[in-house]
């Protein structure tokens, strides 16, 4: 099993929601992050006063998946979360080593 963790823009959240969704996930976790990368923040006027920007705000999405379907989760987030511009975001790919579904005790991809 992997843990795909995604860091995109706020405005490209629901396209790639409803691209995870189509394809048969089930659960994702969404989180609101700060961060930079190669973009390295950016300059804001705000009351005639400009400002440096240092983190930018994204948004964060985590998806279990099942090993054979991590590559084709991995396109579907590419391909909803791209616009081509610089800030497009990240996507990580992590081993999971275990999953447990709370309420009945199941594990593996059987909790997924």
């Amino acid at each position: 099993m992997k843990l795909i963790a995604a860091v995109i823009k706020h405005y490209k959240l629901e396209e790639v929601r409803k691209a995870l969704t189509d394809a048969g996930v089930q659960g994702m976790t969404v989180i609101e992050v700060k961060g930079f990368g190669r973009q390295k923040g950016h300059m804001e006027v705000y009351r005639g006063v400009e400002y440096e920007v240092k983190f930018l705000p994204k948004v964060k999405i985590e998806v279990a998946v099942p090993d054979e379907k991590t590559e084709e989760i991995v396109d579907i987030i590419i391909n909803a979360a791209r616009t081509g511009e610089i800030g497009d975001g990240k996507i990580f790919v992590y081993n999971l080593q275990d999953v447990v579904r709370i309420r009945t005790g199941e594990r593996g991809e059987e909790a997924l």
